[in-house]
C-alpha cells in the first residue's frame, strides 16, 4: 500500500468509493441522498491524499487546508482493518500543522471509536442535518 497525492486517474474510482462507503456507513439515512457528484462538491478546494494497493485507489483523506480540517476519510470496506485509515491520518499530519480537527456523526460509532483510539478527543458537540455530531481534535501524534 502506498499513499500519494490525488491524480486525475483517481477521479472516477474515488467518486464511486465515496458514494458506496457513504451509503454503507450512514445506513440510518436515506441512501438516495448520496450521489456520485457529491464527491466533486464535497472535496472542491481540498488536499486529497489517496491510499493505493497495486495502483488501485482503496481509500482517501481530504483536508481543508485553511484550518487543517479533515473533511473526509474513507477506506473501501474490503480493506478496512488494514491500518489504511491510520496511515492516511499520518500522511495528512505530515502535510498540515497540529492541531487537526474533524466532525464525526455520533451514530457512526465505528468511526467515533476509531478516532478516540487514535488519540483524538472531543472538544464540542452539536447538531447537524444528519443528527448529532462530535467535533474532534488531535494535538499530538497518532496512536
Amino acid at each position: 500500500m502506498e499513499i500519494t497525492a490525488f491524480r486525475k486517474s483517481d477521479y472516477e474510482p474515488l467518486r464511486t468509493l465515496f458514494l458506496n462507503e457513504r451509503r454503507r456507513t450512514f445506513s440510518w439515512l436515506d441512501p438516495s441522498e448520496f450521489q456520485l457528484k457529491d464527491f466533486d462538491r464535497d472535496t472542491r478546494g481540498e488536499l486529497i491524499l489517496v491510499a493505493r494497493h497495486h495502483e488501485v485507489p482503496i481509500g482517501f483523506i481530504s483536508i481543508w487546508m485553511k484550518n487543517y480540517f479533515v473533511h473526509h476519510l474513507y477506506v473501501d470496506e474490503q480493506h478496512q482493518g488494514e491500518s489504511i485509515g491510520t496511515e492516511l491520518l499520518k500522511a495528512a499530519i505530515q502535510k498540515t500543522k497540529l492541531p487537526i480537527t474533524l466532525k464525526c456523526l455520533e451514530n457512526n460509532s465505528k468511526a467515533v471509536a476509531f478516532y478516540l483510539k487514535k488519540g483524538f478527543f472531543s472538544i464540542e458537540r452539536g447538531q447537524s442535518g444528519h443528527g448529532p455530531y462530535i467535533l474532534f481534535e488531535l494535538t499530538g501524534s497518532i496512536k
